[in-house]
């Protein structure tokens, strides 16, 4: 075969290991996506037992104004925000989508922004905006690792609980109609429309809950729980969305290397036969060759 052939088939070969890598990352990019999606719904059943737990303390307006923080706004407050990304690349848009947002958003507060970013393309991305990063944190890889990294977020908050007038988290939440799309979560100070609802829970006669010892306790652990909730989820949902986005760029890249392993096949084929043509010319015409040498050769 010509050196053309071989390059060919050197192609052919490299193209066929890349897929198989591309397959095994959509392989684990869905696995990722079910275990993180579980996740999310494993936490429906305890963030019910916070709420119900709450509802229970937010019903004493003597306790909410003991325990919860109305924080003021003031032209020198501090706007808190956590932004959910990714440290790993291959997810399109997935960085620039919630970043772009989160400024935006947080350009319509009357405070000054003081972020964290989960995530060090996250990071790289606040700083082509020139936003200031208060810390980094490191993506979790698995669900196992994001109950540590929402204590770390939430130790680093609390430093800062009295210069911060709130707190927010952006994220990509997966979505039905397409991947994922950005979100926003007011975590502090709690919601007052939120409240009220929960205050509001019907209870059945007879069964109705009572704080037992000391009630700012109790309230103050539950806020501690339903913030946990809160940031885990978020967390959880970014990840889902972080593989989604990488799983579509996978399909995308699978889809691109099997048209270009059609196509280099497709001229390797052509390549080769045109090789065999060439050789059988020559064989034909050294065929013909040697009949017509014997034909004048002299008779004995």
């Amino acid at each position: 075969m010509s050196n053309t052939t071989a390059d060919l088939r050197r192609k052919i070969d490299g193209a066929g290991d890349l897929q198989g890598v591309v397959r095994t990352m959509k392989a684990l990019a869905a696995s990722s996506i079910a275990q993180y999606e579980k996740s999310v719904r494993a936490l429906a059943d305890y963030n019910r037992t916070v709420e119900l737990g709450l509802s229970a303390c937010l019903r004493d307006d003597a306790l909410i104004a003991a325990v919860i923080d109305k924080r003021r706004q003031t032209g020198d407050a501090m706007i808190g925000a956590v932004i959910f990304g990714s440290d790993q690349g291959l997810v399109g848009q997935f960085n620039d989508i919630v970043v772009d947002y989160a400024v935006k958003s947080l350009s319509l507060l009357n405070g000054k922004p003081r972020i964290w970013a989960v995530g060090e393309r996250t990071q790289a991305r606040l700083a082509d905006g020139a936003l200031p990063v208060a810390g980094v944190f490191i993506v979790p890889s698995s669900v196992a690792a994001i109950a540590p990294l929402i204590e770390q977020i939430l130790i680093a908050s609390d430093m800062h609980q009295a210069e911060l007038a709130e707190l927010y988290l952006f994220y990509n939440r997966p979505t039905a109609g397409s991947v994922y799309a950005p979100a926003v979560q007011r975590l502090l100070p709690l919601d007052d429309i939120w409240q009220h609802k929960l205050a509001k829970i019907a209870w059945r006669p007879g069964n109705i809950p009572e704080v037992i010892g000391q009630g700012t306790v109790a309230l103050r652990a539950l806020i501690c729980e339903y913030l946990f909730i809160s940031l885990f989820r978020a967390c959880a949902e970014s990840l889902a969305s972080e593989n989604a986005s990488r799983l579509a760029a996978m399909e995308r890249a699978d889809r691109n290397i099997q048209e270009l392993l059609e196509n280099l096949r497709g001229t390797f084929y052509r390549l080769r036969q045109s090789d065999i043509d060439e050789e059988l010319f020559d064989v034909i015409s050294g065929f013909e060759a040697l009949i017509l040498s014997s034909a004048t050769l002299p008779q004995h």
